[in-house]
């Protein structure tokens, strides 16, 4: 997909020579109000901007959008209103309402040539990502691709703040937004194309560009290294899987982070299989190793002072006459054995030696993400990600993933399941013998392999990875880059405070 380009600019939105003109309207105390950055195009109106747009139906609602032709009251010929809500209690506007309000502004521009947009008056970091990533669409797969997004869109800077630090925040969020995209694009390739050894492919292109370390361990150098759990997945595929690992680190190194990212390119369930209704959403298995991938290559790009690793475990989950079987007992990477009650509960599996790996790195944090289960659904819903792990980390990677606006929510670890784990076979089983606290027995089974002393998080996205639904904000159907901003935002935050 070919981006639009972002530009800033200072001049007045009312003579700006552009194809559209996107403001801000919000649902105020007493009715219709306009956004900061409308001023200059309310004038030209004569002060009855507000009268006209409610007369078309207009109230200021997050997201809505309303058009207005200009009828030459100001140079573009086209305005758009754009709803942000109501007001917080303060009279701002958040970040988050700001960065959605732009992803709808967004689409409503698909096809034009140039705009101008005031939203990012209120804030520019916040309207650069949504302008992006409200424009994204995968297309590669169209034979008539359509007209394609906006191709240009001027980004009104805010009244504080210098040139300087305007062109640095742009950069940055460019940076953001278009690591998100990176993730998107592999979670939306289909799984006849992306496959463990194409995967694998992609992750060490993505990470020779920027400069990080790159290994590969395919089969035979997966079998060497006793890596039971990524073998035992991939045994039923005739497309064999591999372990990548992208490393980066900064000029001035700090902390060691680790990350990990469930990589079941594509997933039947196995001999456990899965019902037909949905399956083909399985494509997304693998959105946390796309995230990771994408966000060590964020890390170099922002050049981070940390040390970051990415280890990623790439399998497809098939059933066949070589799959593993429930009954089977799989020996981990570091000498753990595993008691397999499910083949479909294959993401804890290569999870497990992928954690063993990384903490052999002896990081001070590790940040695990997956598509890990239906129970995170169930409990939290499509939009809200689990967050389980070392209790101050966890609350912390929570905090700050709902804060970029990818909502997480903490859960804990109730010892009492840790029992239901217990196998007659083996040191533990995959499974527990219920349906009850699936998610949260997910995190204790993980739990097992992070080495001690080391702060981690677990985020399970299977909700979150993919949008299934209509477009909302500036997420559209298909993978949705979750969590890429959050673990952005936590490595951002470990670089600064620790």
């Amino acid at each position: 997909m070919t981006a639009p380009k972002l530009a800033l600019t200072d001049s007045d939105l009312h003579s700006s020579k552009v194809d559209a003109l996107v403001i801000g309207t919000v649902q105020g105390a007493g009715g219709l109000e306009l956004a900061a950055g409308a001023e200059t195009v309310d004038a030209a109106f004569d002060g009855s901007l507000t009268d006209v747009l409610a007369t078309l139906g207009a109230t200021g609602k997050a997201e809505e959008v309303v058009k207005l032709p200009s009828l030459g009251r100001v140079t573009a010929p086209l305005v758009i209103a754009v709803g942000l809500g109501k007001p917080d209690a303060d009279g701002t506007v958040g970040e988050e309402r700001v960065r959605r309000a732009s992803g709808a502004a967004a689409r409503a521009l698909g096809g034009k040539k140039r705009a101008a947009t005031a939203l990012s008056a209120l804030h520019l970091g916040a309207a650069v990502e949504g302008t992006l990533l409200g424009a994204y669409s995968f297309t590669a797969y169209k034979s008539e691709p359509g007209d394609g997004p906006v191709a240009r869109v001027d980004l009104v800077t805010p009244a504080e703040g210098t040139k300087r630090a305007h062109t640095a925040a742009l950069k940055a969020a460019t940076a953001i937004a278009e690591a998100v995209t990176t993730a998107r694009d592999l979670v939306n390739t289909p799984p006849n194309d992306l496959y463990p050894g194409s995967f694998a492919d992609r992750a060490a292109e993505l990470g020779r560009s920027v400069g990080l370390e790159v290994e590969v361990l395919d089969e035979k150098a997966l079998r060497k290294g006793g890596f039971g759990g990524i073998l035992g997945v991939g045994a039923g595929s005739t497309r064999q899987p591999r372990l990548v690992r992208l490393s980066y680190r900064g000029s001035k190194t700090g902390k060691k982070v680790a990350l990990v990212g469930k990589g079941i390119t594509f997933d039947t369930g196995g001999i456990s299989i899965k019902p037909a209704g949905g399956m083909d959403e399985m494509t997304s298995d693998m959105s946390g190793a796309a995230a990771v991938v994408a966000a060590v290559v964020l890390a170099a790009k922002l050049k981070y002072p940390l040390e970051v690793t990415a280890t990623v475990p790439m399998a497809e989950n098939m059933p066949s006459g070589a799959a593993y079987r429930p009954g089977d007992v799989l020996t981990m990477y570091g000498g753990k054995t595993v008691e397999v009650l499910n083949t479909d509960a294959e993401g804890r599996l290569i999870l497990a030696d992928a954690i063993v790996r990384a903490c052999e790195d002896g990081p001070d944090y590790l940040i695990e993400t997956a598509t890990l289960t239906g129970a995170q659904v169930v409990a939290l819903g499509k939009r809200t990600a689990g967050v389980m792990g070392s209790d101050e980390f966890r609350d912390r990677v929570a905090a700050t993933g709902t804060a970029v606006g990818e909502s997480a929510w903490a859960m804990p670890l109730p010892e009492e399941l840790r029992g239901d784990l217990d196998s007659r076979l083996a040191d533990l089983a995959n499974v527990t013998g219920h349906r009850w606290g699936g998610m949260l027995a997910a995190g204790i089974f993980l739990r097992e392999f992070v080495a001690e002393g080391v702060q981690w998080a677990h985020v399970d996205i299977a909700g979150p990875a993919y949008n299934s639904g209509g477009p909302h904000g500036y997420t559209g159907k298909g993978g949705t880059g979750t969590p890429v901003r959050t673990i952005a935002a936590v490595l951002a935050d470990i670089a600064a405070n620790g």
